[in-house]
């Protein structure tokens, strides 16, 4: 059997790279679509701009690589699409182009995809829909812990990007019927980063409350990228992507007592549950967690 083939867009940033590494260690051909290309054994790299059109329809119609040329028969497929390519956050480039870059090469990525067949997409949403991360002041959610129900409304023009393409997502969903799915993706930690950050987070846990204290290992986010790959029959699908705890060692009830008081609670959770509940991708899509911070991190 073929190996399966998997359009990446944005696969040289920071979560994107361990995604694509992991997919290929899952058996996966993955073509990697981005301003600059990946440097990492037995990925293909392609050079395209997602805010234009044309572009994303050409590329995700093309090879591969040059040896699928010997295998006759024209173009293959792709099997999935998964998008992570955006200005990954507010005070990078101006609000307008952020947004511009965000919601315009979504809706490139998905109309290609959908036009041209492929029966899967996975794009990046992110944790900034809840309006805490990037808000101006400090601003308590409406209840907790957050899950994908909530009425999400962020004030900035990323987080307000990312609510858009998930619209977009849910549109073209309706329009075709295939698979689309949206993971609002947590504070994305690097193997490196538990050494380098963890230890200044567990002792200052106000500089977290941004992040309702969330945080998804890349390799992990690579599992769940899998997942969701494999997963059909979901239609438009909304999941929090994030690890099974908080990355703080307080409780979870300190946690909301302290940082979030007065905040409605929906449920009762377990004692360092975290707040960024990622409780619907280990029941729908089979979840399961390897990397947690305290198995990199000591507690005194």
């Amino acid at each position: 059997m073929s190996k399966k083939r998997i359009f990446f867009t944005g696969g040289s940033g920071k979560a994107g790279k361990y995604a694509i590494q992991y997919l290929l260690d899952q058996g996966y051909r993955v073509l990697n679509v981005d301003l600059k290309p990946l440097d990492l054994p037995g990925v293909d790299n392609l050079i395209a701009d997602i805010t234009d059109s044309g572009q994303m329809f050409n590329a995700m119609s093309s090879y591969a690589g040059l040896d699928e040329l010997d295998e006759k028969g024209g173009v293959p497929k792709f099997d999935a699409v998964v998008h992570f390519a955006a200005i990954p956050r507010i005070l990078i480039q101006p609000d307008n182009e952020t947004f511009r870059v965000n919601a315009l090469g979504t809706y490139n990525v998905i109309e290609a995809a959908v036009k041209l067949g492929i029966k899967k997409v996975v794009i990046a949403s992110s944790e900034t829909t809840y309006g805490i991360c990037f808000s101006d002041g400090q601003t308590d959610p409406h209840s907790l812990p957050l899950e994908e129900g909530y009425d999400v409304d962020p004030m900035d023009s990323y987080g307000l990007s990312k609510v858009v393409n998930e619209k977009t997502a849910r549109s073209f969903q309706r329009r075709s019927g295939i698979d689309i799915y949206a993971l609002r993706i947590g504070n994305v930690i690097e193997p490196h980063e538990y050494e380098e950050l963890f230890p200044y987070y567990l002792k200052n846990p106000e500089v977290r409350r941004r992040n309702a204290f969330c945080y998804i290992d890349a390799r992990d986010l690579g599992q769940i990228v899998d997942l969701c790959i494999q997963k059909d029959g979901l239609g438009f699908q909304v999941f929090n992507a994030g690890n099974d705890h908080n990355g703080a060692i307080i409780p979870t009830k300190e946690l909301v007592e302290r940082f979030f008081p007065g905040v409605p609670v929906t449920r009762e959770m377990d004692e360092h549950e975290a707040l960024f509940s990622n409780r619907k991708i280990r029941e729908v899509l089979g979840f399961q967690e390897q990397h947690s911070w305290r198995n990199y991190v000591s507690v005194d």
